[in-house]
């Protein structure tokens, strides 16, 4: 396996931990992979994913992703409460719908946040097209825009993060 397969695989690792996907398949030319947590049942479709899916999911897989094929197991919850304990101080806004995701009002305008800014309650952070319908979301906390999680131009889902916000 190259340089470049193996990083792929450690993206996709990460991608399917951040979303709490307990298993999943793929099978592409002469490469086949399947990945099993412990603990939950599979969040997976029935036949796991076909390519299409797998493009769309990879397209939010952040660049770079340092953790080593073994972090496919479990971490210990002593490792992970570090992590965790900085995470749940900040506030996430989700999507509240499926769509594609828009940090701007059209193409070439400023984004309507960044990193950074500090947003009030009922600010527009983004737009989630959904059929034609451009949907408007706003910050539910007043704080800081400490991540943009999702994308621009990409599918999002249901629940799925879009920001995280240091709330005052």
């Amino acid at each position: 396996m190259d340089g470049n397969k193996l990083n792929e695989l450690r993206e996709l690792v990460e991608f399917l931990k951040a979303n709490e996907i307990a298993e999943f398949d793929m099978e592409q030319d002469d490469l086949k992979v399947r990945i099993k947590f412990a603990g939950e049942p599979a969040a997976a479709p029935a036949g796991g994913f076909d390519m299409a899916q797998l493009s769309r999911l990879m397209a939010s897989v952040p660049a770079a992703a340092s953790a080593p094929v073994a972090a496919a197991a479990p971490a210990t919850p002593t490792a992970a409460a570090p992590a965790a304990e900085a995470e749940e101080k900040l506030h996430e806004v989700k999507s509240p719908i499926v769509g594609t995701f828009y940090e701007s009002p059209s193409p070439g305008a400023p984004a309507f946040v960044k990193v950074g800014d500090q947003v009030e309650v009922g600010q527009v952070l983004c737009i989630v097209e959904a059929m034609k319908l451009m949907n408007e979301i706003e910050s539910d906390v007043a704080g800081e825009v400490v991540k943009r999680i999702a994308s621009s131009g990409q599918p999002v889902e249901y629940g799925q993060p879009l920001f995280a916000i240091k709330a005052r």
